[in-house]
């Protein structure tokens, strides 16, 4: 289950775990002709590590998902299909290029060029990206990728209200966050109609949690909102006889206290660790600092004493450890040459 909390501000692991979970839904639910053309009888591989590679965090931007996804197209040959699949958050100037820069990075490391994919879940209209082009001095390039804009939907509520495919509810969470954002008694009322929906589809009870985890980190309610929601689910649920959400949210509600007192216990480990840490740290710090003191002032002493030293006798002096030093302090004050220094090192 979703971690509660009113301050939650990552959107990216809701996304990716509903794209992960039904990835062909999505590619059939927003684009219709390109999921004709793949063979769903053959698996779907994530390539993460790969992708990890050619998206470094500094280059995260305002997203809330991406995916490099390999699939296979229709048809005897078995061809192999790349696709970049990104899902936009806010518009961005740099948008267009940075999935062209994709696409270079893909295709340099796969030899291969993917199928480019957008979803854009922001809420201005009139800012819809599709293609990156330049020209340089007779030098010019097109590039076009395919993006949908969650907006379009709102238009058919009703095509998204009858169909079974689990995107239309992600789509339909969506439109309503962004409506309600600032109408807590609106969001519940919405956030309880599309659980219950769930329910009236038909799903399978992991496809109801698995969506519930979605809905439920996309519409965020304040404290007493989010009583009266879990209130009216419940009776929902025990009037259908179905507590799949309320039963786990309590289980994860339990473990979750648990959790955080483990969590505050490694917390204060971990604290007293860094301490004891810093504090080793700070006194080996001082003991380096008050021996390379020593060495230096030993270097001048003798240098007055018996005059200029060589190089390797600096070294030889310089790895000397503190009792050495201590000694060596000593009987300088016997010394009359070089030689007198030379033979004490020896020894």
């Amino acid at each position: 289950m979703a971690k509660k909390g009113n301050n939650r501000s990552d959107q990216d692991s809701p996304w990716k775990l509903i794209l992960r979970q039904y990835f062909q839904e999505a590619i059939e639910f927003f684009f219709a002709d390109i999921a004709e053309q793949i063979d769903w009888t053959k698996p779907i591989a994530f390539l993460d590590k790969e992708f990890q590679q050619l998206t470094p965090n500094s280059e995260i931007g305002k997203r809330f998902a991406d995916q490099l996804v390999k699939v296979y197209q229709k048809g005897g040959n078995s061809i192999i299909l790349l696709i970049h699949l990104e899902v936009q958050a806010e518009p961005e100037d740099i948008f267009p290029e940075r999935i062209f820069t994709y696409l270079i990075r893909i295709f340099d490391y796969f030899h291969q060029a993917p199928i480019s994919l957008v979803i854009l879940c922001d809420s201005d209209k009139d800012w819809r990206p599709s293609e990156y082009n330049f020209t340089t001095l007779g030098s010019s390039l097109q590039f076009n990728f395919t993006s949908v804009k969650l907006l379009d939907y709102a238009a058919d509520w009703e095509e998204l209200e009858a169909s079974q495919n689990v995107f239309a509810t992600v789509v339909m969470t969506h439109l309503k966050a962004q409506e309600t954002k600032n109408r807590p008694t609106a969001r519940k009322q919405w956030k309880l109609t599309l659980v219950k929906r769930l329910y009236e589809r038909g799903y399978a009870r992991s496809a109801i949690l698995s969506l519930f985890t979605f809905v439920d980190w996309i519409m965020i309610l304040p404290e007493a909102a989010k009583v009266e929601f879990w209130q009216e689910l419940k009776v929902y649920e025990e009037q259908r006889k179905m507590p799949y959400i309320t039963s786990v949210e309590q289980i994860g509600y339990d473990r979750g206290v648990e959790a955080e007192a483990e969590r505050s216990q490694e917390r204060l480990l971990e604290a007293q660790r860094l301490s004891q840490e810093r504090l080793l740290e700070a006194q080996r710090s001082s003991q380096e600092r008050l021996l390379e003191a020593q060495r230096s002032l030993l270097i001048r002493q003798l240098t007055r004493k018996i005059g200029f030293m060589s190089i390797n006798a600096i070294d030889r002096i310089n790895i000397l450890p503190i009792d050495q030093l201590e000694s060596l302090g000593e009987a300088l004050l016997d010394f009359g040459s070089i030689a007198d220094l030379i033979t004490w090192l020896e020894k």
